[in-house]
């Protein structure tokens, strides 16, 4: 069997090396600019990350060479590309009997849609399946186990999926049909994980932390029930496990940014010096537009939108948020 792997960013390769031993073959594709002479030739990285990738590991930027005879081609690629991509891919010739799986998480601006309905509007043939969960790259490549979730509407296809990416003691997958509580778990995470580092950059303690995850919980939540979504979904892996994850973790981009943020520094600073995308940048603003749109109430996701876009001061963002009107803690509470 051969794998794709399009994207060969940390988390892309990450998974051309965990993956090794499920597939006779694997190819891992990007744009030429992506790809480092290093990369190409040696079949090794140092950064971001280091990685060696076995010699079967074929590295290319000709999409057409890469998908041709693949049985799984993931999508590894930020979610400003995933359209692009899917262009890219229609014109390669993908076949319908091709399974792709997407593991980008975010929302299309300024459609705001979720990267399923993205990637059905250029292939809505394809067969497509969502991966999501607690998968920061470099605990993986240090050998750390972890679990996530693969959604599709048609179980089959998802236990397909599940069979072949999963990997004994390594890499734990569960089935789910909720593709939309899925996607949106992981995608709205990422706001929250950057309050997270914001508040650990401020120093305001473990009781902070828990009062944030959980109120950051109860707006995914709120957002992810009136666009569709099973509340079970979202206390699973793709849901509360990856917003655990990368609430804590210096691995977290995300986590990052928001430490950062938390400093004083300015948003484009700190993206020049990550030199790499933090997906909640970008969604902090699309879910506080779902939220209008929804007339549901998203102030912690809101106070992140304004740490990131304007000049609001990080005390004034704390005052902000623990001097609103008091209110009743409901169950979900969709206003």
């Amino acid at each position: 069997m051969k794998l794709t792997i399009l994207g060969p960013g940390c988390w892309g390769l990450t998974l051309a090396w965990l993956l090794n031993n499920n597939f006779s073959e694997i190819c891992v594709w990007g744009r030429k600019e992506d790809i480092s002479d290093e990369l190409r030739t040696y079949k090794r990285t140092s950064k971001p990350l280091s990685v060696q990738l076995d010699n079967k590991v074929d590295v290319t930027d000709d999409l057409k060479s890469a998908i041709n005879g693949a049985d799984v081609i993931l999508l590894v690629v930020a979610t400003s590309g995933i359209r692009p991509v899917c262009k890219q891919l229609k014109e390669a010739g993908l076949k319908n009997t091709q399974i792709l799986v997407n593991l980008s998480k975010g929302l299309e601006l300024p459609s705001l849609k979720r990267m399923s309905e993205v990637i059905k509007d250029e292939l809505p043939e394809s067969k497509l399946v969502i991966l999501s969960g607690p998968t920061l790259a470099k605990e993986i490549l240090n050998g750390c186990p972890t679990a996530a979730s693969v959604a599709c509407d048609d179980i089959i296809a998802a236990q397909f999926v599940q069979k072949h990416l999963s990997v004994p003691s390594k890499f734990r997958l569960y089935t789910n049909t909720d593709v939309i509580g899925v996607e949106l778990g992981g995608s709205l995470k990422n706001v929250i994980a950057i309050a997270s580092g914001f508040a650990d950059a401020m120093k305001l303690g473990d009781n902070c932390r828990g009062s944030l995850l959980t109120r950051g919980m109860a707006e995914i939540v709120r957002i992810s029930i009136a666009l569709g979504a099973r509340p079970s979904t979202l206390y699973g892996l793709s849901g509360m496990g990856d917003l655990i994850a990368t609430c804590s973790s210096p691995f977290s981009r995300n986590f990052t940014v928001g430490s950062m943020l938390g400093q004083g520094k300015k948003i484009d600073d700190i993206l020049n010096e990550l030199g790499s995308v933090a997906e909640g940048v970008k969604t902090s603003k699309a879910l506080c537009e779902l939220a209008a749109k929804l007339n549901i109430d998203v102030p912690l996701s809101s106070a992140i939108y304004e740490a990131v876009y304007t000049d609001i001061t990080p005390q004034e963002i704390l005052d902000k948020l623990m001097n609103r009107k008091l209110k009743q803690e409901d169950e979900y509470n969709l206003k």
